[in-house]
């Protein structure tokens, strides 16, 4: 029974993940490390570590990072394979852990918010 339980939050993580990463791929065009530009699209991998956070039940923390992390492999061949990636593979996985990252940020952002919310009850 408890087995039923783990799998929303990282299945919920690892599609929101991929969603996030294409549609950041998609809109990220004309990137040039020469003109210093900020990366901010990558607080946008906050939301799945927050909305996995949310439907996962135990682990709060560990099944959306889970997620994340079986994401980011799917993320990198479908980079390779369906486009051609403007970076070097090792800048694309350094990329990649800094979006696991922010993930787990988000993750952490909901346990936060609702540690609050039961103090000001």
């Amino acid at each position: 029974m408890k087995r039923a339980r783990v799998w929303p939050g990282t299945v919920c993580c690892f599609i929101l993940f991929m969603v996030v990463f294409i549609l950041h791929k998609l809109s990220a065009t004309g990137y040039s490390p020469v003109q210093k530009h900020l990366d901010l699209g990558m607080l946008c991998f906050i939301l799945p570590g927050m909305i996995a956070s949310f439907f996962s039940r135990d682990d709060r923390l560990f099944k959306p990072l889970l997620g994340a992390i079986l994401a980011a492999p799917v993320c990198l061949l479908l980079l390779f394979t369906l486009t051609t990636p403007e970076r070097s593979l090792l800048q694309e996985v350094a990329w990649l852990f800094g979006a696991v990252f922010w993930c787990g940020l988000g993750a952490l952002c909901h346990l936060f918010a609702r540690k609050l919310l039961k103090l000001s009850e």
